[in-house]
């Protein structure tokens, strides 16, 4: 028997460590060449690492939420092959710790201007050792609903358990009418008890560094203006009724991304970054318009590059496609990163007002509240109307509030008038 050492790989683009998200081996299991081992995360994106060797595992190094450096001892295996123990695998690159930091592991530390990326669900895979592949929402809403997952079948890649299977459980597993069944209803009255730790790990500890990191560092200045949506929705009411049967419908964000994006070009210092480092603004010419999108995961930000050079049709069709691969995990790196102004929208739950967190290194990000009928005042005469409040925020050091109130007044009148959105300046 031979003992191999395999080491954490170089992931790329000046990787010096990752965390590790999940484990789907243990100490004592038998595992064959390129079945995934675990799921580790670096500053850019979520990776799953497959095993380098068949053989049995002796030593894992790193814990979830642990930081584990490159070139640092991972899984100790014991093979039957006459392999030595330098790992056949990704060796480590130049600039990986010297041999005094092999097998380094520490707790994770803020890294600041990281974006949510593209990882693969944080859930565990089924597999040999029996355990399931799900998103954390998912794991939680069955500890709520006291579901085993385990009994679950899963209709997603390689078994995960999709929403529409655990919802078709829960059905499955819904108590009965009041004269028959065998589950009970629980009291609405009984009392509570215990707390759940949970680890802050993966996505949503880069989330939580980067809102942090944003807060701290940046001073936002918020704005909050009203705009008139009523011709804006009789147009894309319109539009919609005359696309191909089939045609996914138009939402608003493909009306205020076109509006966005026409607006910009006479705010230029409202679509840029700051490099702190250098302490340089970078004005960026094109508008690549970040979409704040609720996944699984947590809140990630898929690019739509090019929105000034886009179609009405075309830019709702990139938003759907991008915000979709977010969703699913699908998203690759470069379509999660490189946003230079950002739109974030909570649909219907939308509310009156919020107060976003801007996505650095950008200058701003434009909420997008919920559209409802309201009686207004409108040529001296009652008449309702629909309305839709634009909730933004700008990094007050290089954005004057006149600037960010005229750009957002500038934005609303294009959303009022819909057509001039379309009508070249």
């Amino acid at each position: 028997m031979t003992r191999y050492v395999f080491k954490m790989p170089d992931l790329g683009e000046g990787t010096v460590e990752a965390e590790v998200v999940a484990w789907h081996i243990k100490v004592g299991d038998m595992v064959k060449e390129d079945q995934v081992m675990a799921e580790v995360m670096t500053d850019k994106a979520a990776v799953e690492v497959p095993a380098p060797v068949s053989g049995k595992v002796v030593t894992i190094n790193g814990q979830p939420g642990d930081m584990v450096r490159v070139g640092s001892e991972l899984v100790v295996f014991e093979t039957e092959s006459s392999e030595d123990s330098v790992p056949a695998s990704t060796p480590a690159p130049a600039s990986a710790p010297s041999p005094a930091g092999a097998g380094e592991v520490r707790k994770p530390e803020p890294s600041p201007g990281l974006r949510p990326t593209s990882p693969a669900d944080a859930g565990v895979v089924k597999s040999e050792t029996g355990r399931v592949k799900a998103s954390p929402a998912t794991r939680r809403k069955a500890r709520e609903a006291g579901i085993d997952l385990r009994q679950v079948a899963g209709s997603g890649p390689t078994g995960r358990i999709t929403p529409k299977d655990f919802e078709a459980a829960v059905s499955g597993a819904a108590p009965s009418n009041r004269n028959g069944g065998s589950a009970a209803v629980p009291s609405l009255l009984r009392p509570r008890t215990g707390a759940e730790e949970i680890k802050v790990i993966g996505v949503r500890r880069v989330i939580a560094q980067r809102m942090t990191d944003a807060a701290r560092t940046i001073p936002h200045f918020s704005y909050v203006e009203e705009v008139d949506v009523t011709d804006l929705e009789s147009l894309r009411v319109h539009l919609n009724s005359k696309a191909p049967k089939g045609t996914p419908a138009l939402t608003y964000l493909p009306f205020l991304a076109a509006a966005l994006a026409r607006v910009l070009e006479a705010f230029p210092q409202c679509n840029a970054h700051y490099d702190a480092e250098r302490n340089v603004l970078i004005r960026h010419h094109p508008v690549h318009l970040g979409v704040a999108t609720q996944t699984p995961d947590g809140l990630k930000v898929p690019v739509v590059r090019h929105a000034e050079a886009r179609t009405l049709w075309d830019l709702s069709d990139e938003i759907r496609r991008v915000s979709e691969a977010a969703k699913s995990g699908k998203a690759s790196r470069d379509e999660l990163s490189g946003s230079t102004i950002t739109i974030t929208s909570l649909g219907r739950m939308g509310g009156i007002v919020s107060t976003p967190i801007i996505n650095a290194p950008e200058m701003g990000i434009i909420g997008v509240n919920k559209a409802i009928d309201r009686p207004v005042v409108l040529n001296g005469a009652v008449a309702i109307r629909r309305i839709m409040n634009l909730s933004s925020s700008f990094d007050h050091r290089f954005v004057d509030g006149y600037d960010a109130a005229a750009m957002i007044l500038a934005l609303r009148d294009l959303l009022e008038h819909p057509a001039t959105i379309f009508i070249p300046g």
